[in-house]
């Protein structure tokens, strides 16, 4: 069982940037592959960046490639989002997933609750 709670999240103006983290409680963090998903009011939950249990391996949406970037530091069982050039389009609730497999259709069976990310002037 892995617990994972997630912060960072706020209003930001078209083209800030915000850092998203996500500490996970629970045992051997360095095994799992960790990822980003997001998802706005009436839209299907979509993922944003995977990053291997390493962090050896990351992978990206279309919609924030050159934007956002995953990264991890097992020693604080912590993964980050960082996330500039901010759209309203990427207004949505983010979610921090914790799971054992790196395929990117597999979506792995922890979840944090969420935390708001609103881009608007």
């Amino acid at each position: 069982q892995v617990h994972l709670v997630e912060s960072g999240g706020g209003l930001v103006q078209p083209g800030g940037s915000l850092r998203l983290s996500c500490v996970a409680a629970g045992p051997t963090f360095s095994n799992y592959v960790m990822s980003w998903y997001r998802q706005a009011p009436g839209k299907e939950r979509e993922l944003v960046a995977r990053i291997s249990s390493a962090g050896t391996s990351t992978d990206y949406a279309d919609s924030v490639k050159g934007r956002f970037t995953v990264s991890r530091d097992n020693a604080k069982n912590t993964v980050y989002l960082q996330m500039n050039s901010l759209k309203p389009e990427d207004t949505a609730a983010y979610l921090c997933n914790a799971g054992r497999f790196y395929q990117l259709d597999i979506r792995g069976p922890y979840w944090g609750q969420g935390t708001q990310v609103t881009v608007s002037s």
